[in-house]
């Protein structure tokens, strides 16, 4: 029988900065060790992605990808904590990497800066356990899930909208976003943030949710959201959840696929490739 590895000891500051985790029964050494081994890929460094990036860091996530080649911008200074005033005209992959080494230097980001499309995507998530979806466009949140389901990787999702938030996971053979909005929208048909604007704090509660499902799924703790559909309102204060099962004609995870390669949905969608395909919300 091959003898078992030991895992490798933390480090005094390590076992102080975690110390919260490890005394946790449901966490412990051994989960924070998953953490600390854990790959995340996050789209977007925007108002979902910083809270999702903080917190992951700050809880020790050790290798965290980040996709997105917009700068920063005076308007994204209302709600994406990750950048800061000095920060205004550089890569937010840039400044998501300083402002995350600040928090925890344990953690390695892996900064991707281009623009998600149907030529890179599996490539660039093949190497990571798990994908965070931050994207405030149609043509990527529908790239990021074909290329998940066909990596069989778990998605966990997250969207905004004025007052509004949503989030779901969605892990393999367990259903995706197309089965619950099957085809991208028509163009127009839905504004975007920059267009109808969202409340600053609502993408810190829904990236903090993505969060907390990227953190279980690591650690192998609780129910995730997988099958279900969570909405939050900020005016009423209010949570509730919808079943989201997986449906069988799903033109991407169901019995028979219809879609069995990527497709970069801009045109679709009524969006310039190269203007919109990476998050900036």
């Amino acid at each position: 029988m091959a003898q078992a590895i030991e895992a490798k000891p933390f480090s005094p500051e390590q076992a102080k900065r975690y110390s919260r985790h490890i005394i946790m029964p449901q966490v412990g050494g051994a989960g924070q060790r998953r953490l600390l081994e854990a790959k995340v890929l996050l789209i977007g460094a925007g108002g979902l992605g910083s809270p999702a990036a903080l917190y992951m860091a700050a809880a020790g996530v050790g290798t965290m990808g980040i996709v997105d080649f917009d700068e920063v911008d005076i308007t994204n200074l209302q709600r994406q904590l990750l950048h800061r005033t000095k920060d205004i005209g550089r890569l937010k992959v840039d400044s998501a990497e300083e402002t995350i080494a600040g928090l925890n230097p344990d953690v390695k980001v892996v900064k991707h800066r281009e623009p998600l499309s149907s030529a890179n995507a599996l490539e660039v998530m093949e190497p990571y356990d798990i994908v965070v979806d931050g994207s405030d466009n149609f043509p990527t949140r529908y790239l990021v899930n074909d290329a998940t389901v066909m990596l069989k990787k778990p998605c966990v999702h997250g969207s905004i909208f004025l007052f509004e938030g949503q989030a779901s996971t969605f892990v393999p053979t367990k259903g995706c976003y197309r089965c619950l909005y099957p085809t991208p929208p028509p163009p127009g048909m839905v504004p975007s943030c920059a267009e109808a604007g969202v409340l600053g704090v609502l993408p810190g509660i829904v990236g903090s949710i993505q969060a907390v499902e990227a953190i279980k799924l690591i650690l192998g703790l609780g129910e995730t959201l997988t099958g279900r559909l969570l909405l939050f309102d900020a005016l009423e204060m209010s949570f509730r959840t919808v079943k989201v099962p997986r449906n069988s004609e799903c033109p991407v995870c169901g019995d028979n696929p219809s879609v069995t390669e990527l497709i970069d949905y801009e045109e679709f969608c009524g969006i310039p490739q190269l203007q919109e395909a990476a998050p900036a919300d």
